[in-house]
């Protein structure tokens, strides 16, 4: 715009009341300053009246668009220095640069040299390098910090340079419900697990399969060779269908004997919902837990069992410890009780066999497997004491172990 006519203060304050809502701006910033640096001398600013200065300012800020304060400002400066200068463009501080690319070079070598150690095991040998052997190519990678070598270890070079690999991430395993079951005092809800009879010269020993209630604590115990599927469910199923009562739930730990495609199958077949422990929760499967070393190893012991004597030892679990344990031993059942502050505590302060607690839970023949009656049952707890049952179970476990060692001998 060529404002040369523009010579009184009068045609100022004319032109900035006529020109209503129009609106002017410059190229550049540059061009603003020098045009109101040039305004501001021809009026003799600085010099003038209040009532005048008002006129100059409000004919500049119309001009440029710029605020009030943003004038202030600009005249502070002119009044300070006798121009308005455009300042030069900030500079960012930055730290300088102290590690090279030949020190991160050294550092992926060092990496795979050691399969990438700890920070501070890493700056060790770059002491070590520098101080012991006299290495100056060192000097600087000596005194680094483990932060900043850690950021080293982040730059595009290093990760080119480098041969150390993360670990593969684990795939989760879809099959199963990772929680902890609730059977809300209804039985049907079976706690699973393996049990190892060792190993011995190479020679795997048997597997012992522990099935518990978690209401009732009925227990069923089989035996296999090995923990594979074709060992394995054949055995599951059998112990699954020899519960007196209907199967809700299946809960296991994460091993994959239990937690496969195959088990997974049969448990789907007989209508069975499948769950497993949750990490670092060691009491998801407490009770099976406990009932291993209460009676599988309390009666099988820890020696080595070759695993071709799994048909005999599951012929003994079926005629005899079975019947024992569910019949005639009797279990510690917990009464719960909640205190002012709503802290559980459990007292184990009622002992009963497993059938007994089952006859006496509520509705208890709505849970009996469809052709099974508690007459049935009755028949088979009451054909014997429990001492004689006992009796007739340690003599059938003496002969079992002879005839182990008659074998092995």
């Amino acid at each position: 715009m060529n404002d040369d006519n523009l010579v009184t203060l009068t045609q100022l304050e004319t032109f900035t009341a006529a020109s209503g809502g129009i609106t002017f701006s410059a190229r550049s910033r540059r061009q603003k300053y020098a045009w109101i640096e040039k305004i501001l001398q021809r009026f003799w600013y600085t010099s003038s009246k209040k009532k005048n200065r008002s006129v100059i300012k409000s004919f500049v800020m119309k001009m440029t668009g710029y605020s009030d304060a943003q004038m202030t400002r600009l005249i502070g400066k002119m009044r300070a220095t006798r121009r308005i200068a455009v300042p030069d463009s900030p500079r960012r501080n930055s730290f300088p640069t102290r590690y090279t690319t030949d020190d991160v070079a050294r550092l992926a070598e060092t990496d795979n040299a050691h399969s990438r150690l700890a920070g501070a095991a890493t700056r060790k040998i770059f002491r070590r390098e520098y101080e012991l052997f006299g290495k100056e190519d060192y000097i600087r990678l000596k005194d680094i910090s483990i932060a900043h070598l850690y950021n080293l270890r982040g730059r595009r070079q290093y990760l080119s340079a480098s041969t150390t690999f993360k670990k593969t991430n684990p795939t989760p395993t879809p099959i199963g419900e990772r929680r902890k079951p609730f059977p809300n005092g209804k039985p049907g809800y079976i706690r699973v697990d393996s049990v190892h009879q060792g190993d011995f010269d190479g020679t795997k020993g048997v597997y012992h399969i522990n099935l518990v209630d978690e209401v009732a604590q009925w227990e069923l115990v089989g035996s296999v060779e090995g923990i594979s599927e074709a060992f394995l469910a054949p055995l599951l199923e059998e112990l699954l269908r020899s519960f007196p009562f209907t199967i809700i739930e299946f809960h296991s730990d994460n091993g994959s004997e239990y937690i496969n495609q195959v088990v997974a199958a049969l448990l789907k077949k007989m209508l069975i919902n499948q769950t497993k422990s949750r990490s670092r929760r060691s009491n998801d499967n407490a009770l099976v837990e406990g009932k291993n070393g209460s009676i599988i190893r309390k009666h099988m012991g820890y020696i080595h069992i070759p695993g071709r004597y799994a048909p005999t030892i599951n012929k003994f679990y079926k005629d005899h410890l079975n019947i024992y344990i569910n019949y005639h031993r009797p279990c510690g059942y917990a009464t719960t009780t909640v205190d002012g502050r709503g802290k559980e505590k459990k007292k184990y302060d009622v002992y009963e066999t497993p059938y007994e607690h089952f006859k006496k839970l509520p509705n208890a023949a709505a849970y009996l497997r469809e052709g099974i009656t508690f007459e049935d049952l009755d028949k088979i707890a009451l054909a014997m004491s429990d001492n004689e049952c006992a009796k007739m179970m340690q003599k059938a476990k003496t002969e079992l172990f002879k005839s182990f060692r008659k074998s092995m001998a």
